[in-house]
């Protein structure tokens, strides 16, 4: 069976180091898993539900639905702005979480993983969007973390696809997620 993992990457920066993550999660996926990066955050338009009207909701808040619904797990890159997830993760959340009861989310397999400058990589606000997420319908796997500290000096001049101990705990980790996908569904 092959699963596709949706990578929803919080931060919009052109160098992010979260993205560079989910590129290389992408690359290092096991054989019967695709990470797909999903490219439209920055398009879909702040949480409101006077927009969210079926049939009329907006064409970015839309497609990105239409890439949840498709998706069998979700791999969560949360960088940490001041102490917590950043507002475009929350507000992709919040889409997602609706219609309420019926959201993505589905019950789906989530992880949540990152890179921060801080030498706690994240932690924080890599467990506020656990939170969110659970609220919002998904299977938060617990036990699947990866907080990687210092990324602007670690990966200054490193992808992390390059640096041997990150590929390694990408692998596991996108290998751990791929084997839940049939336990949640079996649950």
């Amino acid at each position: 069976m092959s699963v596709r993992i949706l990578a929803l990457v919080g931060s919009l920066r052109a160098g992010s180091h979260n993205r560079q993550l989910a590129e290389a999660a992408a690359k290092l996926a096991p054989e019967g898993a695709e990470v797909v990066i999903y490219e439209g955050l920055a398009d879909v338009p702040f949480y409101n539900e006077d927009t969210d009207i079926e049939g009329q909701v907006p064409a970015a808040a839309a497609e990105l639905r239409a890439a949840a619904q498709a998706a069998d797990a979700f791999l969560v890159f949360s960088p940490e702005y001041n102490g917590t997830m950043p507002a475009v993760l929350k507000n992709a959340i919040d889409w997602l979480s609706r219609p309420y009861g019926a959201g993505a989310f589905g019950g789906k397999p989530v992880a949540v993983i990152g890179t921060a400058f801080g030498q706690y990589g994240g932690v924080w606000a890599q467990d506020d969007t656990r939170k969110a997420v659970g609220i919002a319908g998904g299977k938060v796997i617990e036990d699947i973390k990866l907080s990687i500290p210092g990324s602007v000096t670690r990966f200054a001049e490193t992808h992390p696809s390059d640096d041997a101990e990150v590929a390694g705990q990408l692998t596991e980790v996108v290998t751990r997620l791929h084997g839940t996908v049939g336990d949640v569904v079996a649950a």
